[in-house]
């Protein structure tokens, strides 16, 4: 008889806050020393006594944008005017929030010779960086392209790392791509409109056996896993995860 092992609980106090993206706002929390995750898992995170609170509750599950190594624990979200973000926007620092998990399997395959396609649309970057950062850190021989597509340049979280992480990693791509560059402030010289199967086409030419990898907002999400589908490519190739509500 199977038994289900619950997921650990603790508590983790807040260290920064700073935004990274316009209405984006990554939180840096203490790691605790006995709490380990994989790269591209996510979190449970529960207020603990917060000053106010509404229907929506005060659980949220995040997906972790750092990395194993790093010293921090950080989760990044779009900013929404609930109650719960309100709350993590403006509690004191060291204030503790608890911390289950980590849960999901949006982590990278063990195949090296097969090549990694993330897919994300906005938020949706979080479980990647943590992923491409591995990567470099780590010196994975894996070839990884990462699409990412955001309104504008001013919405596209961690997108300066992330361009200059490709100077790291010679196996990892990043090709960026903006829909709405008319209401942009910002120079912008990469790709344009949404991902589609021609961009991808015109990217994965020498791609080997790829398994591909999508987060995003749910519509997205659906509609890029449709997409690789009609392809061809096998479901059991396709890993997904949808950020609703953020």
């Amino acid at each position: 008889m199977s038994t289900i092992t619950a997921s650990p609980v603790t508590m983790a106090k807040l260290l920064s806050r700073h935004e990274v993206a316009e209405g984006t706002t990554a939180f840096r929390f203490e790691k605790p020393s006995n709490w380990t995750f994989k790269s591209g898992q996510y979190l449970d995170m529960t207020l603990l006594d917060p000053l106010e609170t509404d229907a929506e509750g005060n659980v949220r599950s995040f997906s972790i944008a750092s990395t194993p190594h790093e010293d921090t624990l950080m989760v990044a979200t779009r900013m929404r005017d609930t109650a719960f973000k309100r709350v993590l926007d403006t509690m004191p620092l060291s204030s503790a929030v608890k911390i289950e998990g980590p849960s999901g399997s949006l982590t990278l395959h063990n195949n090296v010779k097969r090549t990694a396609v993330f897919l994300a649309g906005g938020i949706g970057i979080t479980p990647f960086r943590s992923l491409v950062f591995r990567a470099a850190k780590e010196k994975l021989p894996h070839r990884i392209f990462l699409f990412y597509s955001n309104r504008r340049p001013e919405d596209a979280p961690f997108l300066d790392e992330l361009q200059a992480l490709e100077r790291e990693n010679p196996n990892y791509k990043l090709i960026a791509s903006m829909t709405e560059m008319s209401k942009s402030q910002r120079l912008w010289q990469g790709e344009a409109g949404l991902i589609d199967k021609e961009t991808l086409a015109r990217h994965l030419k020498d791609a080997v056996s790829p398994v591909y990898y999508v987060a995003g907002p749910p519509e997205m999400v659906k509609g890029l896993k449709t997409m690789i589908s009609e392809a061809g490519v096998d479901d059991d190739d396709i890993r997904a995860e949808e950020f609703a509500g953020y």
